[in-house]
């Protein structure tokens, strides 16, 4: 009988803190403290979604309950970590915060929390989307998560910390795990690749990439997809193809045309843009982020940049022409015409490139007259002036 087909997301999931891609800071620290004994009874993981939040809770369930531990080097074949890592350790429980926010629930949380521990040294408690529960759990949390039992801790993921209550929080270590780079995904991608016997091409992961915006489980998943699109090799065209994505190179071409003021090529990549379907309010988001690199570079290079196709732009007009594409995001998103508010958008970030600041237009003349030599005395002023010095 053949096996379950596992995805990707799940087969390739962080199984120890070495594991763990881009949250150093996060690996560094609960290993300390585990080294040291300095365990907290709390811990409060932050971050967007799929940067390793659940995975790094279970990672530390691990490293707590392990045999012999706690220890932050352990042995994933222990079976008492298979165990945790199954979801069959029964002092490792996960609950999800969406579907127990009720305080019922919570309150035979804390009930059976008095309890010893059954198997390992602590008993462990992962809540994900903690911040989907009610103000009256939450309430019935708090004293138990002030004063817990010496074997019990509690780890909280959430990707909105701004609806848990800063009483929890409090009384939490806080971690903020952050997007995991585009370079990090790809190397991870690649060692994937290899090891499933895939053939992927360099544009193609970095597509993937830049598709996951830094949560590295959706990059496995578009990877997934991909590889049932593709079979064994996949390359750029398909990943532009499935997602509607616009390639590096005609991004960069039209970063280039905002930069010259170029309207007629601005509309042409538009219009090639939208007849092969690509995503428009994705076009935006890419063609922003491309003006930003612009200027970190500007602003890194003494205020002038040449990295949008060769043209020179002051900080002042790149970051006027990055403002003029944000404040067009919500017309291109919700408007009726999105092809039309796409390119109502691109044009008014150009022209708004264009203008100047009148503060900076009247520091740039005071200096001009400044700088300006003395007017020669002209035959009238000289002959006054002989007139002045006789009468006196």
């Amino acid at each position: 009988m053949s096996t379950a087909y596992q995805v990707i997301a799940r087969k390739w999931r962080p199984q120890t803190f070495d594991d763990v891609v881009g949250q150093d800071h996060v690996v560094r620290t609960l290993k300390n403290a585990i080294t040291r004994d300095r365990i907290a009874h709390a811990y409060l993981f932050v971050g967007p979604r799929g940067t390793g939040k659940t995975s790094t809770a279970r990672i530390f369930a691990k490293a707590l309950n392990c045999t012999g531990g706690p220890k932050a080097d352990f042995d994933p074949a222990d079976p008492v970590c298979q165990s945790i890592a199954n979801g069959t350790h029964l002092d490792v429980i996960e609950i999800d915060g969406a579907s127990n926010n009720g305080v019922d629930q919570v309150r035979d949380l804390r009930e059976t929390a008095q309890y010893v521990p059954a198997q390992g040294k602590f008993k462990i408690y992962i809540i994900d989307e903690v911040h989907m529960l009610s103000p009256q759990a939450f309430n019935a949390l708090l004293k138990t998560l002030e004063e817990p039992p010496p074997h019990v801790k509690f780890v909280f993921a959430t990707t909105d910390p701004q609806k848990v209550l800063p009483t929890i929080v409090s009384r939490c270590q806080r971690f903020d795990l952050k997007p995991i780079p585009d370079d990090l995904i790809i190397e991870r991608l690649k060692k994937i690749a290899d090891d499933e016997k895939i053939k992927v091409a360099a544009p193609a992961l970095e597509s993937i990439a830049r598709m996951a915006d830094g949560g590295m489980r959706d990059a496995q998943s578009i990877f997934d997809q991909m590889i049932s699109f593709c079979g064994n090799e996949i390359n750029e065209p398909d990943v532009l193809d499935v997602y509607g994505l616009v390639s590096g190179e005609k991004i960069s071409a039209l970063a280039a045309a905002l930069a010259a003021g170029d309207h007629q090529k601005i509309v042409a990549i538009v219009d090639e843009c939208d007849k092969q379907g690509r995503d428009l309010v994705r076009l935006l988001a890419d063609l922003q982020s491309q003006i930003r690199a612009a200027l970190i570079d500007a602003i890194a290079r003494g205020g002038r940049s040449d990295k949008l196709g060769g043209v020179q732009m002051t900080t002042e007009q790149i970051t006027r022409l990055l403002d003029g594409l944000r404040e067009g995001e919500n017309t291109v998103k919700f408007g009726l015409a999105e092809k039309i508010n796409f390119e109502v958008t691109l044009l008014k970030a150009v022209e708004a490139s264009r203008a100047r600041a009148i503060d900076s237009l009247i520091k740039e003349l005071a200096a001009l007259a400044n700088e300006a030599p003395a007017a020669p005395a002209t035959a009238a002023t000289a002959d006054a002036n002989a007139g002045e010095k006789k009468k006196t």
